[in-house]
C-alpha cells in the first residue's frame, strides 16, 4: 500500500527549540521535509550545521529530544557532501526505540545528530578499479544515494552499478526517484551514462525477481546487463543491508576473489556493519 505524501519547508532556522539540554557533541537540527513512500519506508531532511563535514557513504548517530537520555541509532547520510541539507532514508519498526517515534516527525520538529560521522562505505576504503558495484537491500541504499551524487565516484570508476533488492515494487520508489533525478542534475547529469540502476524484488512481481547473489552466481545478471563476469582485478563491491544479506554478499564477493577492505587497509570490497533499530 503506497502512502506517499510530500511536505517541504524552506531551509530557515538552524535548529528548532527544545527543552532537551543539548550536549557539546550533539547538533539540534530542524526537519525541513518528510516523505512517506510506503507504510514501512520514509525519508526526511534536516538543516545542516555550517561546521558539519562528511565523506560520501558515511553515517551519523541520530536521535530525538524526547527523553532525558535520548536513543541514538546509526543512519547513513543519503545527501551529497555539497548539499545544504542532510537527507536520511529510514524504515519504520513498530515498537522500535527510535523509529517508532522518528516516523512521526513533522516539518519544524527537532532531530538530534551527533557531530562525528564515520563508516566503511567510502571510496578511500577501496583500491582503484574499473567498475563499482553498490549492493543494497531496503534502506541500505541510503549511503549509495550519497555516493552516486558525488562526482569523485565517476572520476574513480568507469562504471557504477547501483543494485537494490526489496520485497515489493513500491519500496523501490526512493531509489527510482534518485536515479531519475540524477539525470537532470546539473552537477551529476554529465556522468549519467556511467550509472546503471538494477532494481530487484523478492515477493511482488517485477522486471527482476530474486536475490542479487543468485542472479550473479547463475550468470543471469551479467547476461541481462551485458556486464562482464566479476573480475577481482577490475571490480569493486560496497555492500549495505540486512545482517543476512551482508553475510551472503560477503561470501559471494570472496568467492569471486574479492578481499574485504577498510579505511586503514583498502581492498576490493567493503561492508557497512552499523544498523538502525
Amino acid at each position: 500500500m503506497n502512502m506517499s505524501s510530500n511536505n517541504t519547508a524552506k531551509h530557515t532556522a538552524s535548529a528548532a527549540t527544545s527543552s532537551y539540554p543539548v550536549p557539546d557533541n550533539v547538533f539540534a537540527e530542524t526537519v525541513t521535509q518528510v516523505r512517506h513512500y510506503t507504510d514501512r519506508l520514509f525519508k526526511f531532511r534536516i538543516t545542516r550545521p555550517d561546521s558539519f563535514r562528511f565523506r560520501s557513504g558515511e553515517f551519523v548517530m541520530i536521535g530525538l529530544p524526547n527523553a532525558e537520555k535520548p536513543v541514538f541509532r546509526a543512519y547513513s547520510i543519503a545527501s551529497s557532501f555539497w548539499d545544504e541539507e542532510l537527507e536520511f532514508f529510514s524504515i519504520k519498526i513498530p515498537g522500535g526505540p527510535l523509529t517508532e517515534h522518528l516516523q512521526r516527525i513533522k516539518i519544524g520538529d527537532t532531530v538530534l545528530m551527533r557531530k562525528k560521522s564515520t563508516g566503511t562505505l567510502v571510496l578511500d576504503a577501496l583500491v582503484p578499479g574499473k567498475r563499482l558495484y553498490l549492493l543494497s537491500t531496503g534502506t541500505g541504499v541510503a549511503p549509495f544515494a550519497s555516493l552516486v551524487r558525488d562526482p569523485e565516484t565517476y572520476e574513480k570508476f568507469e562504471k557504477v552499478v547501483l543494485i537494490q533488492t526489496t520485497r515489493e515494487v513500491a519500496e523501490l520508489d526512493y531509489a527510482n526517484e534518485l536515479f531519475t533525478g540524477l539525470r537532470q542534475d546539473p552537477l551529476i547529469g554529465e556522468f549519467s551514462d556511467q550509472l546503471t540502476f538494477y532494481p530487484m524484488t523478492t515477493r511482488e512481481q517485477s522486471g527482476h525477481m530474486g536475490r542479487i547473489t543468485d542472479a550473479m552466481r547463475s550468470g543471469s545478471f551479467f547476461s541481462e546487463t551485458g556486464l562482464p563476469p566479476i573480475n577481482p582485478e577490475e571490480d569493486r563491491f560496497m555492500i549495505c543491508g540486512s545482517i543476512a544479506m551482508l553475510k551472503e554478499c560477503a561470501v559471494m564477493a570472496e568467492s569471486f576473489g574479492l578481499v574485504e577492505g577498510a579505511n586503514n587497509a583498502p581492498a576490493t570490497y567493503v561492508v557497512e556493519r552499523a544498523f538502525v533499530d
